[in-house]
């Protein structure tokens, strides 16, 4: 985590941006040059974590994925995203809200169909026992005690 500022207020542009995703390959290059930056952990957050995030056209948000622990919540700033969940397709526009809550099971993601860049806020409660299922692909996240995250593949095996 970074040091928090002197000041309880900070520029966002002033935290450094994340590129892509963590993913193992071939997942990790489906969202592109997605850029996160970790507002929550620059401000000296613990109980959530905030990302502004910016996502390029044609680009995803993440996996279709949903946490066993974690709640999740998104703000649409600007463009449009197309919020896929196991329900279908919703259009998100600035000013929209979507929450994804813990252990609901309902895989969601966010994709950038349009032609300009999409920003916004994701908010996420951070759990030390969660997991994370991702029910199209191979893939589970586990987290330790310790916060430390780890993909493998659904029957155990690491990547």
């Amino acid at each position: 985590m970074t040091k928090p500022p002197e000041f309880p207020a900070l520029d966002p542009m002033s935290v450094e941006a994340r590129k892509g995703s963590s993913y193992p390959e071939p997942w990790k290059s489906q969202c592109g040059e997605r850029e996160k930056r970790a507002l929550g952990d620059a401000l000296g957050l613990n109980d959530f974590g905030v990302n502004l995030v910016r996502l390029p056209p044609g680009a995803l948000s993440s996996q279709r994925h949903w946490h066993t622990h974690e709640d999740e919540f998104v703000y649409v700033l600007e463009g449009e995203v197309t919020l896929i969940t196991d329900d279908g397709k919703q259009v998100l526009k600035p000013g929209m809200t979507a929450g994804f809550p813990a252990g609901k099971g309902d895989g969601h993601h966010l994709v950038n169909k349009g032609k300009d860049w999409a920003v916004y806020l994701e908010v996420g409660s951070r759990h030390l026992d969660d997991e994370v299922v991702y029910p199209d692909i191979d893939l589970f996240l586990t987290n330790s005690r310790h916060g430390k995250q780890r993909f493998t593949k659904k029957n155990g095996e690491p990547y």
